[in-house]
Parts: structure tokens; C-alpha cells; sequence
């Protein structure tokens, strides 16, 4: 199956990379941070609200979606786009994270995962082959090989366990897509590759090796070995040191290809993600924003606010006075404590709104400063703001 997507570096800034991934769907403009729709929908918003906001893909969850309603209803349904409305790119993650995370049991063999659902409690089993024909049954344009997860603190002997069966598993995710004779020394899949007319268009493999310099880097040369169309870093932000994490994705992103997008999985702090687009990052994404929204936490352009504060009672000014998101442009900071307060429905939107616009405009002016070779003044007058955890005026 041959891939329609192609990755363009169209200027630099050190490290710092701004591009183009051309999809059948659409580009991607890069840095690209994908809002986090798990199922099928960024929480609180609607597809052409996320078109306005200027979301060039979204991030949707297989292990959610093969849960609940099951990709074979998906895929009759005509597929994910169709399902749920949205015409852009969609990038699918493994579900191995979600194993990790969520499933109250889990049994790992060379074979595949045995989970229980969080959901019922019944038994199920993920396999290379079978996260691939979900994948395929969505019709993502960007879908991630599977892997485990390695969690942190994990010793060297099971890190080291952990990225060969990810390498293993990833090659079963390539040959099973068709493309298999690209790999040699490798038995075929005893398996046939999913019949569904909405196959993925590209493939991601995911590097882990946890916080082990050397695991990271043969993970990275095993991957390599496979020439997916892109690379992920997984494994990170699991609970290790913040430093120790910066000291990963330093080492790990010089060692992917330069010609290919590199993602950083699950990991939307924004000075993080500062940090890694000046390593060369090209793409994000993270729940921060829409969920720190649910939870009354607003990103503004002075740091963040907390809108239950006692202080915005009576304070008739707009959240961020420079924004120009419709939250901002019709509603006061009083009228959006008062529908926190009161647990109305239309707060957990307005405030999704307000920090799904302050993340996708500052990847806009991220974009911006690195075309102009300002990245490092970007990073320096924003750094002081990142940090400062709740502003208070």
C-alpha cells in the first residue's frame, strides 16, 4: 500500500523545524498540535468550531473506539471521517498507551495484550494485526504501529524487554499493511490484511527504551530499519523527573530521520513543548487544554487563571483582553465564573473554546517566529509566562 503522505521542511531555525505534511485529506502545518478527540469528538465542540479554530488534524483513540461502538459499526457507517463529521486528517494512536493507563488487568505476551475493559470488565485481546485492521476500519490517515508503554520506574532488563517486543510488534504492524516485502528476514503474517476499501494512508512507528540513553537509540535504529513514514517518541511524561524527560527527547529526536515528521506522544505542557520543538518536534498532542478547561483552569496571555476565583465575581473584562476568541470577544470574566459555579453546560464549551484558541494560536506564532528565525526570542518571552502556574492580578 503506498503512502499519500509527504513531509515538506520549509525553513529552520537551529533545530527547530517549520513544515508541511501533505495528506489526501489536507496538510498539516508543523509544529501541529492535534486537539485529543478520544471518541470521536474534542470534548464540548463542535467539527466546524474546531475548522474555525483552525485545527488542521485531530487525534482519535482505537482503544476507545474499538470499545465503544466497535470499529466494525464505525467502519459500516462509512468509516471514521464519515461517522463524526470532520473532512480533515485524523491520526489514530495505538491504544497501547490506554492499556497502560487504564485497564484495571493486563497480561502482556509476545503475542499481544489481554486486557480487561475499563468500561464492563469483559476480556479482550489486542494484537499487532488486530490494532491495524481497527485502524484500518476507522480510516485514519496517520495511524501509530503498536507498542507497549514502558512505564517509569522501569529497571534496564524490562526496558530493555519492553523495546524489543515494541520493535517485534511494529514489524508485524508493517508487514500486516501490505507491506511486508519491504522487510526482510521476516516470516509473513499468517494473518490477511483487513479488506476495507478506507485503509490508513500512513504509518508511524513508536520509539521507547524508557529513560535509557542507549535503549532509546537502538530502539530508534530498529524502527529505522522498517522506513515507516514518520516517528513517534512514546514512554515519556509517565511519571520520570521533568529534567530527565528534556534529557530524552534532546537525545532521542537527533536520531530520527530528518525527512520524515517526528512526534512527540501525549505531552502538551507548553514549555515542554518548547523545549521540544527547539530539539526539532514537528507534532503534538495532549487533553491539557480541553480538560484544564472542564476543570475551570484557563490558559491566558499572562499565564494561567483559575475562573473559580472569588475575585472575577463582579469583574466585567474579558478573560484575556488580547484574545480574539469568541469566549473572549462576548463574554466577561464574571459571566464565566458564574457558569462554572453553577456547573452550566456552556461553561465547559466557552472555556474549551478560549483554550483550544490559546493553544492553536500559539503554534501559529511558534510557526511564525521560527519562519522569521526568532524561535529563541519566541521561547524567551514565553518562558517567564509558562511558568508562572496561576497569574494573579
Amino acid at each position: 500500500m503506498k503512502s499519500s503522505l509527504r513531509f515538506e521542511i520549509t525553513a529552520t531555525d537551529s533545530n527547530a523545524r517549520l513544515g508541511q505534511i501533505h495528506t489526501s485529506r489536507g496538510i498539516i502545518n508543523t509544529p501541529a498540535f492535534m486537539p485529543v478527540g478520544t471518541n470521536a469528538t474534542v470534548k464540548a465542540m463542535t467539527q466546524d468550531e474546531m475548522k474555525e479554530l483552525g485545527a488542521d488534524i485531530i487525534l482519535s483513540n482505537t482503544y476507545h473506539l474499538y470499545l465503544r461502538p466497535g470499529h466494525e459499526i464505525i467502519r459500516g457507517l462509512g468509516g471514521l471521517h464519515q461517522f463524526m463529521n470532520w473532512q480533515g486528517p485524523i491520526l489514530t494512536d495505538s491504544g497501547g498507551f490506554q492499556v497502560f493507563s487504564l485497564s484495571p488487568l493486563r497480561r502482556i505476551t509476545d503475542e499481544g495484550v489481554e486486557f480487561r475493559s475499563h468500561i464492563d470488565g469483559s476480556l479482550h485481546f489486542l494484537t499487532p494485526e488486530l490494532v491495524m485492521e481497527i485502524q484500518s476500519a476507522l480510516g485514519s490517515d496517520i495511524l501509530m504501529a503498536f507498542d507497549e508503554c514502558t512505564p517509569y520506574p522501569a529497571d534496564k532488563e524490562y526496558a530493555l524487554k519492553s523495546l524489543q517486543l515494541t520493535s517485534k510488534w511494529a514489524r508485524r504492524c508493517k508487514e500486516f499493511r501490505g507491506q511486508g516485502s519491504e522487510v526482510r528476514g521476516t516470516e509473513k503474517s499468517q494473518l490477511t490484511p483487513y479488506p476495507s476499501p478506507l485503509a490508513p494512508k500512513s504509518l508511524f512507528g513508536i520509539v521507547q527504551g524508557s529513560v535509557y540513553p542507549d535503549l532509546r537509540r537502538q530502539s530508534a535504529e530498529e524502527l529505522i530499519a522498517l522506513n515507516f513514514e514518520g516517528y513517534a517518541i512514546g514512554g515519556l511524561s509517565v511519571g520520570e523527573p521533568k529534567g530527565l524527560m528534556y534529557e530524552m527527547i534532546n537525545f532521542t529526536t537527533p536520531l530520527l530521520p530528518k525527512d520524515k515528521p517526528r512526534y512527540l506522544m501525549g505531552i502538551g505542557d507548553l514549555l515542554d513543548v518548547l523545549e521540544a520543538v527547539a530539539a526539532g518536534i514537528d507534532m503534538f498532542d495532549c487533553v491539557m487544554p480541553t480538560r484544564n478547561a472542564r476543570n475551570g483552569t484557563m490558559f491566558t496571555s499572562r499565564g494561567r487563571i483559575s475562573i473559580k476565583r472569588e475575585g472575577f465575581k463582579k469583574d466585567p473584562n474579558p478573560l484575556d483582553p488580547g484574545c480574539e476568541c469568541y469566549t473572549c470577544k462576548n463574554h466577561s470574566r464574571a459571566y464565566l465564573r458564574h457558569l462554572f459555579m453553577n456547573r452550566e453546560i456552556l461553561s465547559m464549551r466557552l472555556n474549551t473554546i478560549h483554550n483550544l484558541h490559546f493553544y492553536l494560536d500559539f503554534f501559529r506564532k511558534m510557526r511564525q517566529a521560527i519562519g522569521q528565525g526568532e524561535f529563541e526570542k519566541f521561547r524567551r518571552e514565553w518562558t517567564p509566562v509558562l511558568q508562572d502556574n496561576f497569574h494573579e492580578e
